[in-house]
């Protein structure tokens, strides 16, 4: 929404946190999550330094050139837009449209969720995720939550958001305590040496070595998939949660 633009940059800046060099992050320097070669497309002959002092005035104009506009975040509904927005931020533009595209249909607020499963699902893919993926997953799960928050509060009451939003905390939480289990149990099968979840021990010895490792590390691949999920479904509920709270007593 056109309304929505600085209440959009106010929700994501303090994600983007303030100056950064870390050498293992492709965008390299960065201050405010505008990059080094995003502000030179603006002052082309500037510095590390002339980054660093950016100004508010800079930083708000950027993010609209730059992420806002070219989603066309002024059409956009309340929460889809914030979900897009940072998508935008984090991913570029063209994927954030691609998932945008990818979600329409049915509610606001399932389009968000829809556009935030699948930037999670890009950004697990990257080579980068044992560096970023924690920090990624939760801000991730933060964008979504309060997407769906603006995006209910929209069309319903506060006390049907906030029951909403209560109720998305304790699905993620179940989803969260089943995966935890679940890839606590694959990973236990692995580690007795056996396999006996996957191969029967009195056949092992009729069976290649290599089928026999290559079971082993599916099933130790499985266990990391679901640990990995359940740490994703802990950190959306504690969001919703998070959502919920702000809301006060209604």
């Amino acid at each position: 929404m056109r309304i929505n633009f600085l209440a959009c940059l106010k929700t994501i800046l303090p994600f983007e946190g303030l100056w950064s060099d870390h050498p293992r992050d492709p965008g390299g320097a960065t201050m405010k999550g505008i990059i080094l070669a995003t502000f030179r497309r603006f002052y082309p002959n500037a510095t590390k330094a002339d980054l660093r002092a950016i100004s508010d005035a800079d930083v708000s104009r950027i993010y609209r050139l730059e992420f806002w506009d070219k989603i066309g975040g002024d059409t956009l509904a309340a929460g889809v837009d914030l979900a897009v927005f940072d998508a935008a931020v984090n991913s570029g533009p063209g994927r954030a449209k691609a998932w945008l595209k990818a979600s329409i249909g049915g509610t606001d607020d399932k389009t968000v969720k829809r556009v935030c499963a699948k930037r999670l699902g890009f950004v697990q893919s990257l080579k980068i995720w044992k560096t970023f993926g924690r920090g990624w997953g939760k801000r991730i799960a933060a964008i979504e939550a309060k997407g769906v928050a603006w995006a209910l509060a929209a069309t319903a009451p506060a006390a049907t958001v906030k029951a909403q939003l209560v109720d998305e905390q304790t699905a993620a939480t179940k989803t969260a305590k089943t995966a935890r289990t679940s890839g606590g149990t694959a990973g236990a099968a692995t580690a007795g040496g056996g396999g006996d979840v996957l191969v029967n021990p009195h056949h092992a010895e009729q069976l290649a070595g290599w089928v026999i490792g290559g079971l082993l590390v599916a099933g130790a691949i499985v266990a990391i998939v679901l640990i990995s999920r359940s740490v994703i479904h802990r950190q959306r509920a504690a969001a919703y949660a998070a959502e919920a709270e702000a809301m006060g007593v209604l």
